[in-house]
């Protein structure tokens, strides 16, 4: 099949956070299986520079904006990034300037690529070559599929949310600032309480829609967690998916993790206290085997549940009960409190306030658990990062991480299935819990069944095999027959 993949971000081109994982590993997984992927994303200089032998396109006829054609580095997949100098050579991540706030000119920068996009996928854009099915994701690529809705080449069409919190949502008069048909401000269209919402026009005009887990395509369809939107997912459920993200094994693997201080396996765990030793130095913590070392790894934002993380962890370390590795950057709000904790208590809590790909990989290899107490998570990375390195995760229960982690409790430490910890609803106490029972598990005399927990997860197998297959049978559905 030919299918062309549309995202704002693909690792290793760029990335800010699990969609530019899913955008590198899903069409390499399809590519794998012998299909005509081919990715395209904006021109951002940092893209520009890591993308593996790149040539430079025309664009169509008198249009601002032309091609570099090239290759994701290590793969086959073929990438086109749309060179738009206006609108995305700049510094800065794929959203924001490096001051951190929003570039002004989001919409039409976003707009803009949604034009490429429709234009690639009509092969208006000269290439010889249109993809029968197109895959768009999130709010930055939610225009394409309405400026495809009359095309009479337009392909199908499907459109995954990867979090609905992000929605691209900007004033009413943005519209006539991008030439919106004023045909399309309506409810059941792009209005969103009398805004512009470019998720909404993902929603409306595409032919199937997915989100990346079961749970969350559920959660989305009610108004607590369909952020205002669940009215139009209840009326497009037949349309919905829930379709569980994959690991890139090749990236993520424990035995070959070429950013580890010792690799390990589910049948040799010895590289694991390596791993925490070599850690604890890099951080400045005590190199101790005896406490359990807790990791975070991600966007420091209410989501998270990053507030919850910080007061229910000060205790624990107050008491010397446990140490605590952070990693990533947010809000300033909860940066600021995380460089308080850690000033706090300098020798068992240590932050590193940016975003470390080799960092996050050893985080995930030397701690002893894994904390992710989001508020809310469509699919979560990390916790199937952390099962396969044999580092239980300690969840709240929702969306993809009820998907994926199995509560260790009487029974299923006693039936042998149990793979991280569990806890309902999102609340500082129900955290604190979950930390108690998972101390308690690590100091059990011999940790027989706390090794247990991590080779059951180390066994479970979340690689994209299996949702690759629900992608490519989606794609097939919207296939034109003739």
């Amino acid at each position: 099949m030919r299918i062309l993949f549309a995202s704002s971000e693909a690792f290793p081109l760029v990335k800010t956070g699990g969609l530019g994982d899913v955008s590198s590993s899903l069409p390499t997984a399809l590519r794998r299986r012998r299909h005509d992927v081919r990715l395209v994303l904006p021109a951002y200089p940092r893209a520009a520079q890591r993308l593996a032998d790149p040539t430079r396109l025309p664009g169509p006829a008198d249009a601002p904006w032309s091609l570099i054609q090239g290759l994701l580095p290590g793969t086959s997949v073929m990438v086109y990034l749309v060179d738009w100098p206006v609108y995305f050579e700049r510094d800065g991540d794929p959203y924001r300037a490096t001051n951190g706030t929003d570039w002004p000119d989001n919409p039409q920068r976003f707009a803009a690529f949604a034009r490429a996009i429709a234009a690639i996928s009509t092969d208006d854009a000269q290439l010889d070559w249109a993809p029968e099915v197109l895959h768009v994701n999130d709010w930055q690529t939610g225009l394409a599929p309405v400026f495809l809705r009359d095309h009479p080449r337009r392909p199908g069409i499907l459109f995954t949310i990867h979090n609905l919190a992000y929605q691209g949502i900007f004033p009413a008069a943005t519209r006539h600032a991008l030439g919106l048909p004023e045909d399309l401000w309506h409810m059941e269209a792009l209005e969103f309480h009398d805004q512009l919402s470019f998720m909404k026009g993902g929603l409306v005009f595409s032919d199937l829609i997915t989100t990346v887990s079961p749970t969350y395509a559920r959660e989305i369809q009610t108004p607590e967690s369909g952020m205002g939107l669940d009215g139009v997912l209840r009326a497009r459920a037949a349309s919905l998916h829930g379709i569980l993200n994959g690991v890139d094994y090749r990236e993520w693997d424990p035995e070959k993790d070429g950013y580890l201080a010792a690799h390990y396996s589910i049948d040799n765990l010895s590289g694991k206290a390596r791993n925490k030793a070599a850690l604890q130095a890099e951080l400045g913590l005590p190199v101790r085997e005896d406490i359990p070392l807790l990791g975070y790894v991600g966007r420091m934002v209410s989501q998270k549940g990053i507030d919850l993380l910080l007061e229910s962890c000060a205790p624990f370390l107050a008491a010397g009960r446990m140490q605590l590795a952070l990693v990533g950057n947010g809000e300033r709000w909860f940066e600021d409190s995380a460089r308080n904790l850690a000033h706090s208590y300098p020798g068992a809590c240590s932050v590193v306030i940016a975003y470390n790909e080799g960092l996050a990989h050893r985080v995930e290899a030397g701690a002893d658990a894994f904390l992710m107490p989001s508020r809310f998570e469509p699919c979560g990375m990390n916790q199937l990062y952390s099962l396969r390195y044999g580092t239980p995760p300690i969840v709240h229960a929702t969306g993809g991480l009820a998907d994926t982690v199995i509560d260790a409790n009487p029974a299923t430490l006693e039936d042998g299935t149990a793979t991280g910890f569990c806890f309902v609803p999102a609340g500082t106490a129900q955290l604190t819990g979950a930390i108690e029972r998972t101390l308690s598990l690590f100091n059990e005399p011999g940790q027989e069944r706390w090794r247990m927990v991590m080779r059951n997860g180390m066994a479970r197998d979340f690689g994209w095999n299996a949702s690759s297959t629900a992608y490519l049978n989606l794609y097939r559905s919207l296939k034109p027959t003739t």
